[in-house]
């Protein structure tokens, strides 16, 4: 723990592949400077154990809990509230005329026969046994009784419970909520399960750091995360205490040594790990419960992976991947996560002191450098990645189709060519292979005559067998390679260990990664490379040893990216604890037999403003129907047959100004489309998505209306 790797990877120099040396849960290393925080420390904790104890209801996915009331699931029947006050009012005057009646003698003596039956004769008369005060307060009673009673029919008759719930019970709960006081049995600033497992001081420790202000959101998440490794036995409680007395809130640093982004724009809970993207319209065609409540995603919705369609301007980097951006480089600064975020040169995806590792292809002042190969060492692995980065998306784009052919000839080359050299070939030194130059084939036979590699001179003979039939793949391959092989990506994709190549093998670390692609000049180059950086991805959270990392790729546009093969990777990633966040202008983008796979593969899906109706209708088939109540309205005139009903129905047309008619509904049950193609292609608002969302456990939450700007 106390190597480079502990540090900023953007200084390491130990080793080839820049990532941490090892899990920031609890390190143990020699002290370091104290470092300046990226935010002022509060002057108090106030501010802070006020977030740490707000209340986070269980709610549906999506949900925003900090701070959630939850709703009912169902709309209740709400009287209208100029009604409800006006039927009160009236339903008060009733029962005060009715008393003053009563008391005034015009409604008769009738209401005091059940006292006459009840009270006792020597109760009654100023010289009863109980004397005039005794009698008065008889008397008055019963009165008062009568009162109660004629207030409570006008109470039923005027609904003041209704009132009562409606304007006057919210108020005292606010305030409730306002004055309520956390027990020290349930704070979460007392460290209760420290304390519960005998790490005392370390507790104190904490809780002195919260109340003194010297403890932020991320801090705490960074502590509970190590202390989740204490339980599960990867770290001692011993260590564990020691780094806690020692550095306090500043414990088990990520390998970075921040302690926070350089600046957030959206709003982040890291301890439910959501980050706010809006607010759920308040319309009929989302759930009541969904109404008006904060929309958030976190690992648990982005475990199923995200796919969010919209024109360009209709807010998918900023309003989408940003913010997922900076969420997950949050949970990686706690040791939670390991994020890639790709996309173009200055698409806004955060500053690049957000994150340890920028690579910037095609920018020769980029300190990093990409890994053609993945970081593998097996020539077919390093063949199957290639060739879905070079032609996976010119294979048939039917889901059952693969591109074997390409792996075979890509293999027949990375192999013969590892054995002699100890490495891959760079890139002119691969399109020299593919493209059958005899001095390389040359180099290559008789390094492996020497080394008498008997198999691999096969695989090299059938290549050259192969150049030049019909149907083989090589020029093909070749035609792709050369895309690399230009000038403004000379010295990229090194492999002589002159550079420092990225590999994505490092996902087995909280790293945040951010790569720029050259899209400018060289739109097929970064298609290529973002389909090469997808391929390793899910190749390689598939083999990680620790799984209680979450692993996401955030991939801003993702044109030609989608390929059979990469369908078939995002389907795997759930049970990997990883995720794709991937963003299209349109579906048009992908091939049309894999757009129905691509949005079953994924769990949320999201449809912004501005989307064409040929879109729509692939969203609207994947979301289905749903049975709704229909209501018919018939308006039927009616004909007055006497005089007397002639005269009153002018009379009402007079008054009204209509003709009297009489209603008729019909309720029926239908079924529906949940969102239309042109519900979604017209009835979508500026700054608006309909989102639908699928947790890890197959929770689901279904189409909602969201305003990305709330």
């Amino acid at each position: 723990m106390d190597s480079d790797g502990t540090q900023d990877p953007r200084g390491t120099h130990a080793s080839p592949v820049p990532r941490p040396a090892g899990p920031p849960e609890v390190p143990a290393m020699p002290p370091r400077p104290p470092r300046a925080p990226a935010t002022p420390p509060l002057p108090d904790g106030s501010a802070f154990l006020a977030w740490l104890r707000a209340p986070r209801p269980d709610a549906a996915p999506g949900v925003w809990r900090f701070g959630h009331r939850p709703r009912p699931a169902e709309e209740p029947e709400e009287i209208p509230t100029r009604q409800l006050l006006s039927g009160a009012l009236i339903a008060f005057l009733v029962g005060w005329l009715i008393w003053s009646m009563l008391q005034n003698g015009y409604l008769g003596t009738w209401w005091w026969v059940p006292f006459d039956l009840i009270v006792p004769d020597a109760w009654r008369g100023g010289d009863s046994d109980l004397g005039e005060t005794g009698t008065f307060v008889v008397y008055q009673g019963y009165e008062l009784l009568v009162a109660l009673a004629i207030m409570v029919g006008a109470a039923r008759l005027g609904r003041w419970g209704e009132l009562w719930r409606r304007f006057v019970t919210p108020r005292f709960r606010r305030q409730e909520a306002q004055e309520a006081r956390t027990t020290p049995e349930d704070d979460p600033a007392q460290w209760n399960e420290l304390r519960a497992a005998g790490a005392v001081d370390a507790a104190e420790r904490l809780t002195a750091e919260a109340r003194s202000g010297l403890m932020r959101d991320v801090d705490h998440a960074r502590i509970t995360r190590a202390w989740q490794g204490v339980r599960t036995g990867r770290h001692s409680l011993a260590t564990f205490s020691g780094a806690v007395l020692k550095d306090g809130a500043a414990a088990c640093l990520h390998p970075s040594g921040e302690r926070d982004l350089p600046a957030r724009l959206a709003r982040h809970d890291l301890v439910t790990g959501q980050v706010r993207l809006g607010t759920t319209v308040d319309d009929a065609r989302n759930p009541y419960s969904y109404r008006g409540t904060g929309l958030a995603l976190g690992p648990d919705l982005l475990g199923t992976s995200l796919v969010a369609v919209g024109p360009a301007g209709s807010g998918k980097t900023g309003t989408v991947v940003r913010p997922l951006a900076e969420s997950l480089c949050l949970h990686a600064l706690a040791g939670r996560a390991a994020v890639v975020v790709v996309g173009a040169a200055g698409a806004g995806l955060g500053p690049a002191d957000a994150y340890d590792v920028v690579v910037r292809i095609g920018n020769q002042e980029s300190e990093y450098d990409l890994d053609l190969y993945g970081g593998t060492t097996d020539p077919d692995e390093a063949a199957a990645v290639l060739a879905e980065a070079l032609v996976g998306d010119l294979a048939d784009p039917h889901p059952g189709s693969d591109s074997r052919r390409s792996t075979t000839v890509l293999a027949q080359l990375l192999g013969p060519f590892r054995a002699v050299h100890g490495r891959f070939p760079s890139v002119p030194e691969l399109r020299q292979l593919l493209d059958g130059a005899p001095g390389p084939f040359a180099a290559l036979r008789q390094g492996l005559q020497e080394a008498g590699q008997e198999s691999l001179l096969r695989e090299l003979d059938a290549r050259e067998r192969q150049m030049g039939q019909p149907g083989d793949v090589g020029g093909v391959l070749g035609d792709r390679v050369a895309l690399l092989d230009r000038p403004a990506f000379a010295g990229f994709f090194d492999t002589s260990g002159q550079s420092r190549p990225f590999t994505l093998k490092a996902l087995d670390h909280p790293v945040r990664v951010r790569i720029d692609l050259p899209q400018r000049g060289h739109a097929d180059a970064s298609r290529m490379l973002a389909r090469l950086v997808l391929a390793q991805f899910t190749a390689s959270v598939a083999v990680r040893e620790d799984r209680s990392l979450f692993a996401c790729l955030l991939l801003d546009d993702a044109t030609g990216v989608v390929t059979p093969e990469a369908v078939r990777g995002i389907q795997r990633l759930r049970s990997g604890n990883a995720g794709v966040v991937l963003t299209l202008r349109t579906l048009d983008d992908v091939a049309r037999p894999l757009r129905g796979p691509l949005l079953g593969a994924t769990g949320c899906r999201m449809a912004l403003s501005g989307l064409t109706p040929w879109d729509g209708q692939d969203f609207a088939e994947v979301w289905g129907k749903e049975w709704t109540e229909a209501r018919d309205v018939t308006d039927r005139q009616i004909i007055a047959e006497t005089p007397a009903g002639k005269a009153v129905h002018m009379l009402r047309r007079v008054i009204t100004g209509k003709a009297p008619t009489a209603r008729a509904v019909t309720v029926r049950q239908v079924e529906r489309e949940r969102w239309s193609a042109s519900e979604l292609a017209h009835a979508v608002p500026a700054g608006h998505a309909v989102l639908s969302l699928t947790d890890v456990k197959g929770e689901h939450a279904p189409p909602l209306l969201v305003d990305l700007r709330g």
